[in-house]
């Protein structure tokens, strides 16, 4: 998105990413906040498989890139962050991460500082 552009956002609700062969990429901004990853991290590992397959095999899936943002009150609180670590390490460029905590006080890890703000 560029400054003024305009984007559609769903809260809640029954919701689902199933592309199908042929569609064109999307580029998708996933956000979560504490519990409300479950979902959303159903979402990213089905994207991955995706893509996954997609490298594996021409199946007519063209993946565009995803951007999650998660948020909870400090690091121990964040859901499947090993996980999501680890996809984003197999697939640089295309799933991204930025966490975000709003009461941490203890020192944050280093495997997570480099995609961690707030405090």
């Amino acid at each position: 998105c560029t400054l003024d552009s305009e984007v559609a956002l769903r809260v809640g609700g029954d919701f689902f990413f199933d592309p199908q062969p042929g569609d064109s990429p999307v580029k998708l901004v996933l956000i979560a906040g504490g519990v409300g990853i479950n979902p959303l991290f159903s979402m990213l590992l089905h994207i991955a498989d995706l893509q996954g397959y997609q490298e594996g095999k021409e199946n007519g899936y063209k993946m565009g890139t995803v951007k999650l943002y998660y948020s909870a009150k400090n690091t121990s609180e964040l859901l499947f962050k090993k996980n999501i670590l680890g996809l984003m390490n197999a697939f640089p460029g295309k799933i991204t991460c930025r966490f975000h905590v709003t009461q941490q006080s203890s020192p944050i890890c280093k495997e997570l500082q480099p995609h961690v703000t707030g405090k």
